[in-house]
């Protein structure tokens, strides 16, 4: 979705600007601002040794960087192994290590990722080198307080950085707009009053470091509805949200197939059609949105026709259960293997916004069709969530239990407001 990538390339500057300045990209814990843990003290460094941090920049060999502080004799096939100059990025923050007296380094380090710091030390041959995964460990908290103007907003205000770092709380924001995706549209039912409580996985790394893991459980008071989730993972390796009865929160249909800026035309019996001069009959709604927008499957389906449609322009139909079908119109292209006879899940990328056959502008062209009669997609119920499995029934009565004590009662609480 557009709002979703443009957040992604936000993240991506914010941990690239933090890299560049020789931090890593991810907020250590501080004992006199987290009211949640204690901090976490980094490893120990042997007496008698000096460090030095530099950067990779940007067009920069990992040569020219060694040759800058004197490492030399470091054998490519030893390195590419663990750390293949060929995949480098600019950005990355090297450690330089040496024993006091003694300007050459002995030991090189890097973080190359969350979980992998690469280490190279000098041996009498040369050097040797060799990847040692990062531990970190989950801590569950709860955070509340209240929503005025959007989720995200109520957050980042909200939450201190001790607890959470900018980027993470913005991945808090989209995991939680996920888990509710059916009952709440997040850009339209907020209201001033509205509540939110979530119980979250929070990782902390053996250095201190702090970031999202998952959402646990969440309780939201939305437009004076109330809603709640429960994350259950079952036996076999799935997991999946369920309300306080054990009914799936996820539906057969999405909301909406597309992140949309407004809706510029609604289902209607007779509508002026601004191309043909014409009133009639509006089959769909349109979704205004911005050219390459992804188009998502409303529903698990198969693909019954992907090509030129007359006034549709570039459409896709697609066939679901109990006599469903959807169509996708205006498509400015088809996503990547999207052809008749290929199965789609729901939310799969299938094409992209466009402003192909009769159409003023780039927008998407969403019909919901019944036995091939088309209804609106607005006012049709989105199909009840599946319950938990007969046979996981107790897990995961005990498991909301646990929740449920974490998310009403206690748990480790972040409190709303910067600290």
């Amino acid at each position: 979705m557009r709002v979703r990538v443009l957040l992604g390339a936000i993240v991506l500057c914010a941990a690239a600007v933090a890299a560049l300045s020789g931090e890593w990209p991810w907020r250590r814990l501080q004992v006199a601002t987290s009211p949640v843990a204690a901090a976490v003290a980094a490893p120990a460094r042997p007496a008698g040794y000096l460090e030095s941090a530099d950067t990779l920049h940007r067009g920069e060999t990992l040569s020219h960087l060694f040759e800058r502080h004197g490492v030399t004799g470091v054998d490519r096939a030893t390195l590419i192994p663990v750390l293949d100059p060929r995949r480098l990025r600019a950005g990355l923050v090297f450690i330089f290590r040496s024993v006091r007296g003694d300007s050459t380094p002995s030991a090189v380090s890097v973080r190359t990722g969350p979980e992998e710091r690469v280490e190279l030390h000098r041996v009498a041959d040369g050097w040797s080198a060799a990847a040692t995964p990062i531990r970190w460990t989950p801590e569950t908290i709860r955070i509340e307080g209240g929503i005025d103007n959007s989720l995200y907003a109520a957050l980042d205000d909200g939450v201190a950085d001790s607890a959470l770092a900018g980027p993470e709380r913005m991945r808090l924001a989209w995991d939680i707009a996920d888990v509710f995706a059916w009952q709440v549209d997040f850009t339209r039912d907020i209201q001033p009053g509205d509540h939110f409580q979530v119980v979250l996985e929070r990782l902390v790394s053996e250095e201190g470091e702090v970031r999202f893991g998952r959402v646990l459980a969440a309780d939201l008071t939305v437009a004076g509805h109330h809603v709640t989730a429960f994350r259950f993972d079952d036996p076999r390796g799935g997991h999946a949200f369920f309300d306080q009865d054990g009914n799936s929160l996820k539906r057969a249909f999405l909301r909406a197939p597309v992140e949309f800026r407004r809706i510029s035309s609604n289902f209607a019996g007779a509508r002026y059609h601004p191309i043909l001069g014409l009133t009639r009959r509006h089959e769909g709604t349109d979704y205004a949105a911005a050219p390459g927008t992804p188009v998502l499957a409303a529903g698990d389906g198969i693909v019954l026709r992907a090509g030129r449609a007359g006034g549709y322009g570039n459409l896709i139909e697609l066939r679901h259960r109990n006599g469903i079908t959807t169509r996708y119109g205006h498509l400015q292209a088809f996503a990547r293997g999207i052809r008749a006879g290929t199965h789609v899940s729901q939310g799969q990328t299938i094409g992209y916004v466009g402003s192909t056959g009769l159409a003023t502008g780039p927008h998407l062209h969403y019909e919901f069709r019944v036995n091939g009669i088309a209804v609106d997609s607005r006012r049709v119920a989105l199909g009840n969530g599946a319950p938990v499995d007969r046979a996981d029934r107790a897990a995961f009565e005990r498991e909301r239990a646990r929740l449920a004590a974490l998310l009403y009662v206690g748990a480790q609480q972040v409190a709303v407001g910067r600290s």
